[in-house]
């Protein structure tokens, strides 16, 4: 095993450039190639257009769930995704946990062209073999989530950026790297200061690495933490407000 990265911002980005939190320098991935996040209540990967594709068990997706010992092919590199959070949560019993669970995701990368090519190639005959099902092979549309749903908002108050107003997606990447959806200004800016995902109709924000302080309301925060209306985020030299759209 390579290495092994934990979810605990709630969102991996995966790709060539270094400005990923999972940095893959190999020529077969794509600059920004996939991320993962937490979507309702399951960690989902979607592929960010990539040339090569992203393979889930040898099966070329665009957005799919992943459950524990799913295997993600990407260029020439194996992901295992672990989800730890299911298999404790029976020895937890009824101990109470803050937040999300936290699987983590396991990067093998110990696959070589040869047996990536293999698996490209069980992909492409898989979904041959598979197409006069027609309907049979479509994903059913996801449970309605109950309530309203709310998106969230950020305006600037202090500091530089490229907009004073951001609407929130399913996981926003505040920093400087192309891949930024709330991008900074100047030369010390961060490529990635910090993330903010959506879950069960609610925002969570967390640092991106220990170095890097978040602040909400004044108080420097340890971990992922829930957003609430009027919160005032400070991180990187930039001082915004969270609210929802009307």
């Amino acid at each position: 095993m390579l290495k092994e990265v934990p979810l605990s911002q709630g969102g991996v980005t995966i790709g060539r450039l270094p400005d990923n939190l999972s940095h893959v320098d190999n020529l077969a991935v794509s600059g920004h190639h996939a991320k993962i996040y937490w979507d309702n209540d399951k960690y989902v990967i979607e592929d960010n257009n990539s040339l090569n594709g992203t393979f889930l068990n040898n099966r070329r997706i665009s957005k799919s769930a992943l459950k524990d010992d799913d295997v993600i092919l990407i260029g020439k590199h194996t992901v295992t995704f672990k989800d730890t959070w299911h298999d404790d949560a029976g020895a937890a019993g009824a101990k109470q946990v803050a937040g999300p669970a936290v699987p983590t995701m396991e990067a093998t990368m110990v696959l070589d062209t040869k047996k990536a090519k293999e698996m490209i190639a069980a992909a492409t005959a898989a979904s041959a073999s598979a197409a006069p099902a027609g309907q049979q092979a479509a994903t059913p549309p996801p449970a309605p989530t109950p309530g309203r749903e709310r998106t969230g908002t950020l305006a600037i108050l202090d500091g530089k950026t490229d907009q004073k107003n951001y609407v929130l997606g399913k996981m926003s990447v505040i920093g400087k790297s192309d891949m930024a959806s709330i991008k900074l200004k100047g030369f010390f800016a961060p490529n990635m200061a910090a993330l903010i995902n959506k879950r069960d109709n609610k925002y969570f924000i967390a640092a991106s690495e220990a170095k890097i302080k978040v602040k909400i309301n004044g108080e420097v925060i340890g971990g992922q933490k829930e957003l609430n209306e009027g919160d005032i985020v400070e991180v990187a030299g930039v001082k915004a407000s969270f609210g929802y759209q009307d």
